[in-house]
């Protein structure tokens, strides 16, 4: 394709890019179980005549991985990946097939904005790269990988503890654009989750008096904790302020700016589990609850838990049961990566493309604490999860694009 740009060969062969995503959509991978064996042969088959390199990795027969690679002219790699699981469903719930239909200009399904649209868009792209007369100017890796919606181990983490990928930079297909509203991820938040138990003194719910009721105790000490670290700001790097002001421009969108900036620029906390007691005439003698923090990056995670941990020492008769967390991760709005992701985007949609960070964190994380610079992008909708999840026909063909493009313009980066 000599004379065929990636956008002139992705739009024309438009209609195959919409079957290949209705077919990865037609089998079931949701997780748990997370079976993703059909989904990777139906890639296999799609690749087969390809003249690149396909590999399976799997340390769980039934949540296989697979590896594409495409030489390029530099010894510089730039990775792309994509997760082939996702969320159950309820059929009940959609007035549309959950395994896959086309209405008009959508694509309706699990995974289609979840990210298996986007996958399909990373296929083209490979494909699209595979047709041109000169390799790209970069070495190019696609990981497609299970387990990535539990969290599990057989997916991206297998290949991390496998040395198997050797990369520069990584662009991962989550969705993180709405219609009309763009962005690419750039950083993540750091979280801790921990577990709170307490105790208190059995009594007749007639005479609470002469009981410790537990449940109260725990539910006072989530709400020091919320006082104490929920009310006061984060201390935030100087370099995280530019990516910290255009989430707050991108999120208010949604959520109204006063709730976005209260999300970035203090902790969030959520009690999203709390039990205890065995009847409703009875003082509960010990209570149980989770509790969720999320911290902007660059805020040093240990420092906040050591003071959740004396704060919680303070609290008659709860102690800490497990805890577990992790570091915010960013990257440079201005970095070859960044840059190349969010200007090609802009040149193909025509809208701007906010560089944000997520309200969570996911892979990207884990890819970055590897060493490998790492962003999120994929057009899509805020379907994801949801009843009728949907993708537009359009956010398919431009994701291809754009994932086309992108060894380019990486490339001209970082020469």
């Amino acid at each position: 394709m000599s004379d065929t740009t990636p956008q002139e060969y992705v739009w024309s062969r438009r209609e195959e890019l919409v079957t290949l995503t209705l077919d990865l959509l037609a089998i079931d991978s949701s997780n748990p179980p997370g079976d993703t064996r059909d989904v990777v042969s139906e890639i296999e088959q799609f690749l087969d005549p390809l003249s690149v390199d396909v590999e399976r990795f799997a340390v769980d027969p039934a949540k296989p991985n697979l590896l594409v690679r495409i030489p390029g002219e530099s010894d510089h790699t730039l990775l792309y990946n994509g997760h082939l699981d996702t969320v159950p469903f309820d059929a009940d719930a959609w007035s549309r097939d959950p395994l896959g239909e086309r209405v008009g200009d959508r694509v309706y399904g699990r995974g289609a904005t979840d990210m298996k649209g986007a996958v399909a868009s990373m296929l083209f792209a490979i494909r699209a790269v595979a047709a041109a007369d000169t390799p790209p100017p970069v070495d190019l890796l696609f990981t497609f990988v299970s387990d990535e919606e539990v969290g599990g181990d057989a997916g991206l983490p297998a290949l991390l503890d496998a040395g198997a990928l050797d990369a520069d930079a990584c662009v991962i297909g989550e969705p993180t654009c709405e219609e009309g509203h763009h962005s690419v991820t750039v950083a993540d938040r750091g979280s801790i989750w921990l577990t709170l138990e307490s105790d208190g003194e059995a009594a007749h719910g007639s005479r609470p008096p002469l009981g410790v009721n537990a449940v109260d105790r725990l539910y006072a000490a989530v709400e020091t904790i919320r006082r104490r670290f929920g009310t006061g700001p984060l201390d935030i790097d100087a370099e995280m302020e530019p990516i910290v002001e255009e989430s707050v421009e991108y999120y208010a969108a949604s959520m109204g700016e006063e709730t976005a900036r209260d999300l970035f620029r203090y902790p969030s906390i959520n009690l999203g589990v709390l039990e205890g007691g065995d009847a409703i005439n009875t003082v509960p003698k010990s209570a149980r609850a989770e509790v969720d923090v999320r911290l902007t990056a660059g805020v040093h995670t240990p420092d906040v838990l050591a003071a959740i941990r004396d704060c919680v020492a303070d609290c008659e008769g709860i102690t800490v049961a497990d805890v577990s967390w992790s570091v915010g991760t960013a990257e440079d709005p201005a970095s070859p990566l960044v840059d190349a992701v969010a200007s090609t985007a802009a040149a193909v949609t025509g809208d701007r493309v906010f560089r944000r960070s997520a309200t969570g964190g996911g892979d990207a994380k884990k890819l970055r604490k590897a060493g490998i610079s790492t962003v999120e992008f994929a057009l899509g909708t805020d379907t994801l999860h949801a009843p009728d999840e949907y993708v537009p026909i359009d956010a398919l063909v431009d994701n291809a694009v754009v994932y086309a493009r992108l060894p380019a313009a990486w490339g001209s980066r970082i020469d």
